[in-house]
């Protein structure tokens, strides 16, 4: 089959079938004409790249393990991390997926904490405490905002001059400065 109805077969674009051959995890034979040709164990193979990418893995992951990928069942991936020890259990795979949880619940968790200062500064009920504002920006009802997620100048909305560590800004509108 071509690459758009193997792409259709396994439920994504031809161009993240094109990619995830690229990146070595699937394998297209030319037909005399040049064009890619997918058989149905390139199908099951993408179907199951496909949904360890929906579980959270990153390319970069499934790589790791790719050759695991031949030898899986029909079932598809349930069977690579099974949740019963046993014999079919796959340390390897086991361990890359632990390692992506972890990941995973620290970015949630630094969002978690982005989320509540970002609701502190706008006063959301329920927000927890108070974010500090910087030490540079005088508090008040237009307080300093920081570009970015915790880095970056201090901008005045409010007109005033903003204030940064380092050389005194230059004059410029008061709308918005750095």
């Amino acid at each position: 089959m071509r690459i758009g109805d193997a792409a259709a077969a396994a439920g994504m674009t031809p161009r993240a079938l094109r990619y995830y051959e690229q990146q070595g995890l699937v394998t297209a034979r030319r037909a005399p004409s040049g064009h890619r040709v997918y058989d149905e164990e390139d199908i099951r193979r993408l179907r199951a790249v496909r949904e360890l990418r929906d579980a959270g893995l990153t390319v970069g992951d499934v790589r790791m393990f790719a050759p695991l990928l031949r030898t899986m069942p029909a079932g598809g991936v349930p069977d690579l991390i099974p949740r019963a020890t046993g014999p079919g259990r796959c340390p390897a795979v086991e361990a890359v997926a632990r390692r992506r949880l972890a990941d995973l619940d620290a970015r949630i968790e630094r969002l978690s904490q982005l989320r509540a200062r970002l609701a502190a500064r706008l006063g959301e009920p329920g927000a927890g405490a108070p974010v500090p504002t910087a030490p540079e920006a005088p508090a008040g009802p237009a307080t300093a905002a920081r570009a970015g997620a915790d880095s970056g100048p201090i901008f005045r909305l409010d007109g005033a001059p903003a204030r940064a560590p380092g050389p005194a800004s230059p004059p410029g509108p008061p709308a918005l400065r750095a």
